[in-house]
């Protein structure tokens, strides 16, 4: 067998959303079975990770009813990247390339045959981007964009308008198990892996149903997730100012002793209040970027598990 497709779809509280998604998705499996560009061996799989509702219960369901449909069950919420890693890292070696995408019904399923496509032309990584963000409100367009110029400045190269949608062949999934940090940031980590890639874009639509799992609060702790796991950049902006401090430091020094000297000494209560509050505030922004990076190390060095598989639904032919 060969050209077995895996698509993986990391679910959190999605009971909501399952029963159109797994129809829609088994409509397209069933189309690139037909067209002759899949195997029937194909395989739908949600990866339940740690939900409140009755997500596990319909995904068993579904794959009872139909074993076209798989399910991964983590044994506690572990959070978005791990839970999309987990199965990615399950079915590799079931899968000759694996697609994964979020449950919400946004990410355009018709891409998949481009995705596809561009797979039997040779291509080991094909990444789903957006065309345009037209259907943003200027709020979200603002922040996601603005999300993703800040990963590039910080050195977090990522792909511009890229989430997580996107295609990997089996050695691209075995280049990714080489990767062994906890503090694991896919969209980041993934161009990393190198081989031969291309993008197909698509129009992301409204959300089917239920809310979106990445407010702004998430947005932004995700962004300093990614930065400080790929990029030393801001312990470097750090020496930088310190550097660029100092010898402000320096010339007020000589300013001062200038002033002195010609006799026109100023009560400089206003100045030194203010250098103490900014010069302290840059002290504790500081330490804080510095404890992130510790805070990562430790983390690392204890090498916990990503994520442990309780269970894996699946039926191969």
């Amino acid at each position: 067998m060969e050209n077995i497709l895996y698509l993986v779809i990391p679910c959190y509280n999605e009971e909501e959303v399952l029963p159109e998604t797994s129809k829609r998705l088994k409509e397209k499996i069933t189309s690139l079975v037909e067209a002759g560009k899949i195997d029937r061996a194909s395989r739908i799989v949600f990866v339940n990770d740690g939900s409140r509702d009755k997500t596990w219960e319909i995904i068993r369901s579904l794959h009872e009813q139909d074993p076209v449909f798989s399910g991964i069950n983590l044994s506690r919420n572990r959070g978005h990247q791990n839970a999309l890693l987990a199965g990615l890292m399950t079915v590799k070696d079931h899968a000759d390339m694996v697609i994964s995408m979020d449950a919400d019904l946004q990410d355009d399923i018709d891409a998949v045959d481009a995705m596809v496509d561009k797979y039997l032309e040779g291509k080991d990584i094909v990444y789903g981007v957006r065309s345009s963000r037209t259907k943003d409100t200027f709020f979200k367009k603002a922040t996601a964009e603005g999300f993703y110029k800040l990963m590039n400045a910080m050195g977090a190269n990522t792909v511009f308008n890229h989430a997580d949608y996107r295609l990997m062949s089996k050695r691209a999934l075995e280049g990714l198990a080489e990767f062994g940090e906890v503090n694991l940031f896919l969209r980041g980590v993934v161009p990393m892996i190198g081989y031969p890639w291309d993008v197909v874009y698509y129009e992301r639509g409204e959300r089917f149903a239920g809310e979106s799992k990445y407010p702004l609060g998430k947005m932004l702790a995700f962004a300093v997730e990614g930065i400080t796991s790929l990029s030393i950049k801001p312990i470097r902006m750090i020496t930088g100012l310190g550097f660029f401090i100092f010898f402000v430091s320096i010339v007020m020094l000589i300013y001062s002793f200038i002033r002195h000297f010609m006799g026109e000494t100023i009560v400089g209560w206003t100045t030194l209040m203010v250098s103490v509050w900014a010069i302290g505030g840059l002290i504790l922004l500081s330490l804080g970027v510095v404890g992130e990076y510790i805070g990562k190390i430790y983390l690392e060095t204890k090498a916990r598990p990503r994520f442990i598989v309780e269970q894996f639904l699946n039926t191969e032919d």
